[in-house]
């Protein structure tokens, strides 16, 4: 663009603080006009109207939707504080109903322990709580908080719900480990309870994935040996007590033989839920003497 139209045009703009003072001195000369004239009100009052409203209106729009939005932040975070609250509120109750769960279990296992302890009377008894136990959901072993200081010793057998557990297999000062009837390798003289015919009970891990365990060299009649049918410790064992309650025949098989049967047992015992047991102190060996 040329220079001298281009200074031409700024000559023709007029500075900003000039054209204030115009707008100024045109407002102060309607207010005058106004107050020395008489001119109806209505016609002032819709020329303010003209200006002044669509003005008001926009601030009072601004204005509602700053107190909308302060509002709506400020009840945001009222609900956030409010979730938290009852999210609190919910985790506690949810410590306090598993602990109840918690405590209603161990008070199921402590009357079972009660019964079972008057089942054996005949017995003297210590009970003992598991503080570690071997891998797996199956206790086949575990370690108990009662050891020689407490009068504990080696084959000492070892009680729990409804029946036998196993028996001790190692002791310490103050621990002891218990070896269960259902770890492998384990083997129990016992009998049926209505007959007295004696059998083998084996320990099967593999097969207590099923909740059950084997048994075998069944003697007798194959129609005195019905599903159902208890099975307790022997009087022939030399290490177990006997009529200490392991479990019901669940299926009889016939071996090669024709002359012994074999089959599976259910125990008594829940070993996936082990937490107290009662050990007897009365030992087998020392009852025979």
């Amino acid at each position: 663009m040329c220079p001298v139209v281009k200074q031409k045009e700024e000559r023709k703009k007029l500075p900003a603080k000039y054209l204030l003072l115009i707008f100024t001195v045109i407002c102060m000369g309607l207010m005058v006009f106004t107050f020395t004239r008489d001119i109806p009100v209505t016609v002032a009052e819709d020329a303010a109207g003209a200006v002044i409203v669509p003005f008001q209106k926009g601030i009072t729009r601004a204005g509602s939707a700053i107190v909308a939005f302060v509002t709506e932040r400020h009840n945001i975070e009222e609900l956030k504080a409010e979730n938290r609250r009852l999210q609190d509120e919910i985790d506690e109750l949810g410590r306090k109903n598993a602990q109840l769960l918690q405590d209603g279990y161990e008070l199921a296992e402590l009357r079972e322990l009660y019964e079972l302890d008057n089942s054996y009377s005949e017995y003297e008894k210590t009970g003992a709580t598991i503080i570690a136990a071997s891998a797996g959901n199956r206790f086949n072993s575990f370690i108990i908080d009662k050891g020689r200081e407490d009068g504990i010793e080696k084959d000492m057998n070892v009680i729990a719900g409804t029946g036998l557990v196993g028996i001790v297999s190692e002791v310490g000062k103050n621990w002891a480990r218990v070896n269960t009837i259902i770890s492998n390798g384990t083997n129990v003289s016992a009998a049926i309870l209505h007959n007295q015919d004696n059998l083998i009970v084996s320990g099967d891990m593999e097969l207590m994935q099923q909740g059950r365990i084997r048994y075998s060299q069944l003697s007798g009649k194959e129609q005195n040996v019905h599903p159902g049918d208890k099975i307790v410790t022997s009087n022939i064992s030399d290490k177990y007590l006997p009529g200490i309650l392991i479990g019901y025949i669940s299926t009889v098989d016939t071996d090669s033989n024709q002359l012994t049967y074999s089959g599976q047992l259910t125990p008594v015992v829940d070993f996936e839920h082990l937490s107290y047991v009662l050990i007897i102190k009365q030992k087998k060996a020392e009852l025979e003497d």
